[in-house]
């Protein structure tokens, strides 16, 4: 079973629903994830196991709407879940499964395929793949400190400012401008980048400055006060700039697919401009590190998609040393099939973590 984030209380308004109130909101809800149409109480007579009129079902749907549950769209029509009576389905009626063998051997030959590639390669991969199986838009978050280092070099560029040179066992190389201590002697650079590489082992940036911080007072002993500081401060201006979060978004056209209404167009225009607002992704994105499972994000549950109405699937993975690194998802409409993407990111995420093991390994 698919680890799943749920809250510790339900909702007080559908906790108490009867069986047979459920098995109605539940045809209600699951024709609209399927169709995005709300449906009738004639209609829901007809699907329902148990014999029931279409005045008795008129009557619990009164009830579901009064609780906030579902509502109508338009005078006369049928009913839709709001997005409450949807965190309500997801938290308590929501059955879980597995991903079918063939999505979970197209997910694995994809980022196997991938795993040659630099970090930033796989996860465009892993978003790029999720993207497909679920026609919706994947989404990657990582954090460029989590890459292992295989190099660090200081390399004067004036006399008062050095180029940190940072190798990645990946491949991939990143520069950052150091200002330098006054009065700094040339043979300090070469003696701080051998001091560092002396002691990378494979380490991150985060690692690495967190052991240099730790042993302080011993560094004093080795180094001299400038080349010390030298030390320190190319590590901290490294972690801060690679601290800064990698976001990866593919398949939003899959979004522009069967639009049914002019509305439905206008929210994914609005969705299309939350997605370039970065900032705002990559810090629900990181609310989704702190889980060890799949959360759910719903619709105007959270800021970033109050206008959209859309939700995100979203699911963290680990390196080598089961360290959270990252976060993959989908981000989709309101009506996602969620029974089949929930345990397809999360198993994206573990392949992902596997993925990560072989190439710490």
């Amino acid at each position: 079973m698919t680890p799943l984030v749920r809250p510790p209380a339900l909702s007080s308004a559908g906790s108490g629903i009867d069986d047979r109130s459920r098995e109605i909101f539940r045809r209600i809800v699951e024709n609209y994830l399927a169709h995005g149409e709300p449906l009738g109480s004639r209609n829901i007579s007809r699907i329902l196991p148990m014999t029931l009129s279409p005045a008795s079902v008129r009557n619990v749907m009164s009830d579901l709407e009064e609780a906030g549950l579902i509502y109508a769209p338009h005078v006369s029509a049928g009913r839709m879940p709001t997005e409450r009576g949807l965190r309500f389905f997801v938290d308590a009626m929501l059955e879980i499964g597995d991903p079918s063998g063939d999505e979970r051997a197209a997910i694995e030959a994809q980022v196997k395929a991938a795993s040659g590639q630099p970090l930033e390669g796989v996860l465009a991969e892993a978003s790029t793949m999720l993207s497909g199986l679920s026609r919706g838009a994947g989404v990657v978050l990582a954090s460029k400190a989590n890459a292992r280092l295989k190099h660090v070099e200081f390399v004067p560029l004036d006399p008062a400012r050095a180029l940190v040179v940072l190798v990645g066992e990946d491949g991939q190389v990143e520069n950052r401008i150091l200002a330098l201590p006054p009065g700094l002697p040339a043979s300090a650079l070469t003696e701080a980048t051998n001091y560092l590489n002396a002691r990378l082992q494979g380490r991150t940036l985060g690692e690495l400055k967190s052991e240099i911080e730790a042993r302080r007072d011993q560094i004093g002993g080795e180094l001299d006060e400038l080349t010390a500081r030298l030390v320190e401060a190319g590590l901290a201006v490294s972690v801060e700039a690679g601290g800064a979060r990698q976001l990866i978004v593919r398949g939003q056209a899959n979004l522009l697919e069967d639009l049914n209404a002019a509305q439905d167009l206008e929210r994914i225009r609005l969705l299309f401009a939350d997605l370039e607002t970065q900032k705002e992704v990559i810090e629900l994105l990181s609310r989704a590190e702190g889980a060890d499972g799949v959360r759910i994000f719903i619709g105007s549950e959270n800021k970033l998609f109050s206008l959209s109405g859309s939700s995100l699937i979203a699911a963290p993975f680990r390196d080598s040393r089961q360290q959270i690194i990252g976060v993959v998802g989908i981000i989709g409409p309101t009506r996602l099939n969620y029974a089949r993407i929930v345990p397809m990111v999360d198993y994206t995420a573990r392949v992902v973590s596997d993925m990560m093991l072989k190439r710490d390994g």
